[in-house]
């Protein structure tokens, strides 16, 4: 029988409402069968999800694009403030105004304990070795968090080559050889450039999120059995992907004890620098 093993998701984000509708979503509600708008689910009722899927913690994050805020740093940071054992916060910021969003991203980290910046570089249509990325990766340096991004192609109706992991992750990486990067999203159909990347560089991890375990392409499972068994996080994209099939599907990856903890749990306190 498998360790009990509260997971750590990754990558997750509010059900907000505004989030759900967002225009740029038109396609993954098409997929889901939704035929009206999709109302917010309410952040007890994700506890309870995260309770029954027998995740104990999760980095939720804020999400900004061009036109503006999608979820605030602050709507962020009055979850997390209220059930700080269950949640972290990770910023997001206006990659257009790169001063402005330094000083939102130290806000975030300094006074609100924020614990990582996440992009999502098709949003932007900027890929990240772009330069407005740059004083950010810095910063994120200086305050010893880990940069967070997308990689591999788009769900949403927009370009994917600003998911490519070869060549823009990589010259980020070889620029940048402090940096704390996690990709999400497990770069489908790059993957194995993600985890060619990820063997290069000792600071560049990848994290599960959008895909169930069911659907992790066979390359990617033999790296998180053996080579990356260090380098992988559990992740789900909460509420695109429903946490409990997440946790369940995990068993049948053949994962050693040791591994499936690295996998479920300690990745991401290494990662993230999270209390224990």
């Amino acid at each position: 029988m498998a360790e009990d093993v509260k997971a750590i998701d990754a990558w997750m984000q509010p059900g907000a409402e505004a989030f759900f509708n967002a225009p740029m979503f038109e396609s993954l509600r098409r997929w889901a069968g939704a035929t009206g708008p999709v109302p917010s689910i309410p952040i007890e009722t994700t506890i309870e999800q995260m309770d029954e899927a027998n995740v104990g913690f999760a980095l939720l994050s804020a999400w900004w694009g061009p036109d503006g805020p999608i979820i605030t740093n602050d709507e962020v940071a009055g979850i997390v403030s209220r059930w700080p054992d269950r949640f972290a916060g990770m910023a997001a910021v206006n990659l257009l105004r790169p001063v402005e969003a330094v000083r939102e991203l130290r806000r975030c980290v300094r006074d609100l304990g924020f614990k990582a910046l996440r992009v999502v570089p098709w949003l932007w249509g900027l890929p990240p070795n772009d330069r407005h990325y740059y004083p950010l990766y810095a910063e994120c340096i200086e305050l010893g968090i880990p940069f967070c991004y997308q990689t591999g192609h788009t769900g949403p109706l927009r370009g994917s080559e600003t998911g490519r992991p070869i060549p823009y992750i990589d010259e980020v990486a070889l620029t940048f050889p402090e940096l704390v990067i996690v990709g999400g999203h497990i770069g489908y159909p790059w993957t194995e450039e993600m985890i060619a990347v990820a063997t290069k560089y000792p600071n560049v991890h990848i994290d599960t999120s959008a895909y169930v375990p069911s659907r992790y392409p066979e390359a990617f499972t033999r790296y998180l059995r053996k080579r990356g068994q260090d380098k992988v996080l559990f992740g789900t994209n909460y509420p695109m992907l429903p946490l409990k099939r997440c946790v369940d599907e995990v068993d049948a990856l053949g994962l050693d004890e040791g591994v499936r903890r690295k996998f479920l749990r300690d990745n991401a306190v290494r990662v993230f620098k999270l209390e224990t």
